[in-house]
């Protein structure tokens, strides 16, 4: 049989917090064989970034493994010396973490990066390293190779950047071990598709072994052949992957998969009650069993053991063979938590701050017609200066959303959706068109704006740290609306910030800590609870959960849905996910280079015939099913952002291109049968043929 690549075995990392040493990785066993994807998941703080700095040898200076082994390739890693390690990494042992601008120096262009590292370990001359380097952005799919490796990291796209951060890490043909610290979490779905083809093709080639980590369960039903759920730094299950969708035996396992939104299911997400516990506050019995709707008094007073449940299948509960034999529902046991986060009491606060004027509003909440957002300098001077030529990003748009309905807008990077947000709430101005809220113009800044509008919008942004002051408490941050736009005094203002903090699940005493004390999903709770301070009319969410676990984008999404529903706000959301789009929208539009594409309600938007960008996106999804099959489409990349094609703006990356017609004529809107309307030259019917016939 052959011997792992890695293997880890009975592993406890610790770090020294204020003279104590306190397990963040406790007893984790895995190996890791040639050419096998390894995925590990779980919510933050459950450990996996200390195993992955474990792995590479990354610990910070308070953290060290107290108790196990890691073997690379056979060789004792944990007591390899310093010099050792530095022949292995970037030759034998590479890693891709999360944030690709934070990993490559500024200072050096892409191509100096992947040379230096071909040097040092291939010893070659700077000529053939150049090739080398060049050779390897061709080989993750870079167009211009030659110019990429001339360009420094800023002046690449994000995606571009984790290609470059790829390609460095394959450029060593000696590569044994991958490991990949959430790699595709900042990226939209195309990007994330292609970046994950990519992977998929290179391991081929290499027959190197991956080490996955990420919160994405689409992405690891994909890429995964075997899986292990991390939580307070245990595995509480490791089995084959279509074994682990399919026959989930803990019950965290089995939470973690009904929080993930799925096209079609309107249910509400089943969120995880509570949070993971501090390094200093771990149960001594099952780690999990104060979240567990089954958890039994065993549960709280014995750690379960790590049991191999079938061949191949390790579980870490008491109750495994309950649930197994289907004794146990989970499902019953989980409907007997407060599966409402929002109390009676909570809900009459809400219905009183928001009566009066909500209750007869209009049914047109906001309308934008035609409008046109431009970026860049006009004129000689600003070319004089090298300023880039002005730039169109939204162009010609016009939509409504209406009173306690959700107007989902979705899109790649770039596509000018936040800018349309933007632009409405007044940070970025509207070259022309109209846009109105309430009947009242939008127009100015937000200084320049009358109270009445400040107060009937307000946003909620994709980074919570965007509108949360650091130097000022919650408390702060909550009674400055209360106060300004909605005319509380300032007792009044205490009452209902407590309040709003315990209708978004945060305990009142939260008004005294900082943002920094927080975690991401209750950052955005607050930030949530913030934007309804206002009693706004109409709230703009930019991309509310997607950097948050699936866990915490679940209670978030209900969170929303429910606020929607007792009040009768409106949302325009901002997605590149259609997963989440298609669990809070009534409407979807879709924006391409700053165009509407497709518009249509939610409940036929999935149904063909799709716009062929919408019909990209759809494809682009990683579904959390490890046995799904999806049409493959996959978008080549984009040209420059400030180069507008003629014809249609799609047409240099449509898989569905006709000819000179696309590339010369703007196309006409078309609507389909189900009442949507999409911006094609393929009559319906024919399109909605294309999309439907099966793969040859």
């Amino acid at each position: 049989m052959e011997s792992p690549i890695l293997a880890i075995e009975n592993l406890t990392v610790a770090y020294r917090l204020q003279g104590v040493w306190l397990d963040a990785v406790r007893e984790v066993s895995l190996s890791v064989n040639a050419a096998q994807t390894y995925g590990i998941v779980g919510e933050s703080g459950s450990g996996k970034s200390t195993l992955v700095q474990a792995v590479m040898g990354y610990l910070s200076a308070n953290g060290a493994v107290r108790q196990g082994k890691i073997h690379f390739e056979g060789e004792d890693w944990l007591n390899a010396p310093r010099r050792r390690r530095e022949q292995i990494w970037g030759a034998r042992l590479s890693m891709v973490p999360q944030d690709p601008l934070s990993a490559l120096n500024p200072a050096l262009t892409i191509g100096e990066q992947i040379a230096e590292l071909v040097r040092r370990h291939a010893h070659l001359s700077r000529r053939a390293a150049h090739a080398r380097a060049v050779e390897m952005l061709q080989r993750v799919k870079l167009p211009d190779p030659e110019g990429v490796a001339r360009r420094y990291p800023h002046q690449i796209s994000g995606g571009q950047q984790q290609r470059a951060l790829i390609a460095m890490a394959l450029a060593s043909p000696e590569l044994r071990l991958l490991v990949l610290d959430e790699p595709t979490t900042s990226l939209d779905v195309t990007t994330e598709a292609a970046i994950l083809d990519l992977f998929a093709e290179l391991q081929d080639s290499h027959r190197a072994a991956t080490l996955f980590v990420t919160h994405n369960l689409g992405v690891v039903a994909r890429m995964c052949q075997r899986v292990a759920v991390l939580y307070a730094g245990e595995v509480m299950e490791d089995a084959p992957t279509i074994t682990l969708y399919s026959m989930a035996l803990h019950p965290y396992t089995r939470l973690l998969l009904r929080a993930v939104p799925r096209i079609g299911d309107p249910r509400p997400l089943q969120a995880i009650p509570g949070r993971i516990p501090s390094l200093r506050q771990r149960p001594s019995g099952c780690v999990f069993a104060p979240r567990c709707a089954a958890a039994i008094e065993l549960c709280h007073a014995q750690k379960p053991p790590l049991e191999r449940a079938v061949e191949g299948h390790l579980v870490r509960c008491h109750r495994w063979r309950e649930i197994a034999a289907g004794s146990l529902r989970l499902e019953e046991a989980s409907a007997e938590l407060k599966r409402r986060e929002m109390q009676q009491a909570e809900i009459a606060f809400f219905e009183q701050l928001f009566s009066g004027e909500q209750n007869g509003a209009q049914a047109t909440v906001m309308r934008a017609d035609h409008v046109r957002v431009q970026y860049g300098v006009r004129g000689l001077l600003g070319r004089l200066l090298g300023q880039k030529p002005p730039f169109r990003a939204v162009d010609d748009v016009s939509m409504r959303v209406l009173r306690g309905k959700t107007l989902g807008l979705v899109g790649e990077s770039g596509s000018g959706k936040t800018t349309f947000a933007r632009s409405l709430i007044g940070l970025i101005a509207i070259e022309s068109g109209e846009a109105h809220l309430l009947d009242m113009p939008l127009r100015g800044r937000p200084r320049q704006r009358a109270k009445a509008t400040l107060k009937a919008m307000q946003m909620i942004f994709q980074h919570p740290e965007e509108s949360l002051n650091p130097y000022r408490t919650i408390g702060q941050t909550l009674r400055r609306p209360l106060m300004t736009l909605s005319g509380m005094s300032r007792a009044e203002a205490n009452r209902a910030a407590a309040e709003l903090l315990r209708a978004v699940s945060l305990p009142a005493d939260y008004l005294s800590r900082f943002p920094s004390e927080l975690s991401g999903g209750e950052k955005q709770r607050v930030a949530i609870a913030r934007a309804f301070a206002a009693q706004p009319a109409l709230i703009l969410c930019d991309e509310p959960v997607s950097s948050l676990d699936v866990s915490v984008q679940a209670a978030i999404l209900n969170l929303l849905a429910q606020l929607q529903q007792q009040h009768q706000v409106a949302y325009l959301l901002i997605s590149h996910d259609l997963a989440v789009v298609s669990y809070l929208a009534d409407y979807i539009a879709v924006i391409y280079r700053g165009q509407l594409v497709e518009r249509g309600t939610a409940e036929s938007f999935f149904m063909p015939p799709h716009h062929p960008y919408t019909e990209a996106l759809l494809a682009s999804i990683p579904l959390p099913d490890p046995k799904a099959r999806m049409r493959r489409i996959r978008l080549t990349d984009d040209q420059p952002s400030n180069i507008v094609p003629s014809g249609c703006r799609f047409h240099p990356r449509c898989p569905r291109y006709l000819g000179d017609i696309c590339r010369t004529q703007a196309p006409p809107w078309q609507r389909d049968r189900q009442g949507g309307y999409y911006r094609c030259h393929i009559p319906p019917d024919e399109l909605a043929a294309l999309q439907t016939e099966p793969e040859g």
